[in-house]
């Protein structure tokens, strides 16, 4: 069964279907759900939903767009929902420099404090990086050492990912890999093993070709798996059962 590893489904663009949309899941092969916070007023949504469906699991932090709404205050409150039932991730954190919200000190701040929040709970991550390669790198390699998890949405050379493939993390693949200007990202899928790639959809953000453009959700990962199926000449059930065995280990479910 496909495993999302990374939906927004709090988002408002769900409002109107998701009940009947998250209940369509499993007949559109769709196994696994993981719900994954970015602002702070998300968390408790995204903490809440997951207790209603079986299938969906939560991934509670600040993603660097939003970290001007965390002080110790508000981290420690978010801390408390890692003792709910079904949270299995810090995410999304890290560094976003294409919007930069956020100024670059106050997103590095946060992004270590999370990452040693991780390692104080023993707790994969979910690593959001845009335009931020270098400093993202940086602090993974002075920061990350031990933790496991994956890049989201991998944007950057396939070189930089066979060194976080090294490190023991995932590459996170959505549905730029459909794209005709995805290049690189279809080099990376072609270079790294089979075993290092995580399948995601972001939604409703990135749908994959053929619906690029439109509301993205967890049945459309179909066709990243047809794409990488391609790329690796394999089949797509061998993609959706190794990526599949690939999350759940990540997740340690």
């Amino acid at each position: 069964m496909i495993f999302d590893t990374h939906a927004h489904y709090d988002s408002e663009q769900f409002n109107e279907d998701r009940e009947e949309l998250l209940c369509s899941m499993e007949e559109q092969g769709v196994g696994t759900i993981v719900n994954v916070c970015a602002s702070y007023a998300s968390c408790e949504r995204v903490t809440n939903m997951v207790q209603k469906y079986p299938f969906m699991y939560a991934a509670v932090g600040i993603h660097p767009d939003h970290v001007g709404s965390l002080n110790e205050e508000t981290f420690a409150k978010m801390k408390e929902l890692f003792s709910r039932d079904k949270v299995i991730a810090v995410g999304e954190i890290g560094l976003d420099y294409y919007w930069d919200n956020e100024s670059h000190d106050l997103q590095k701040k946060w992004f270590i404090r999370q990452l040693e929040l991780a390692r104080e709970l023993d707790l994969p991550v979910l690593i959001h990086s845009r335009d931020a390669a270098a400093d993202t790198m940086e602090i993974m390699k002075a920061h990350a050492e031990g933790l496991n998890g994956v890049i989201h949405c991998y944007s950057y050379s396939r070189e930089m990912a066979q060194e976080y493939v090294k490190m023991g993390f995932y590459i996170g693949v959505g549905g730029v890999v459909t794209f005709k200007n995805g290049r690189k990202l279809k080099e990376t899928v072609a270079e790294i093993p089979l075993e290092s790639i995580v399948l995601e959809t972001d939604c409703p953000y990135l749908a994959p070709e053929p619906y690029r453009g439109k509301r993205n959700h967890s049945a459309y990962i179909r066709y990243v798996a047809e794409t990488i199926a391609e790329i690796k000449g394999v089949t797509y059930e061998e993609v959706v059962a190794q990526t599949e065995e690939n999350a759940r280990k990540m997740y340690r479910l």
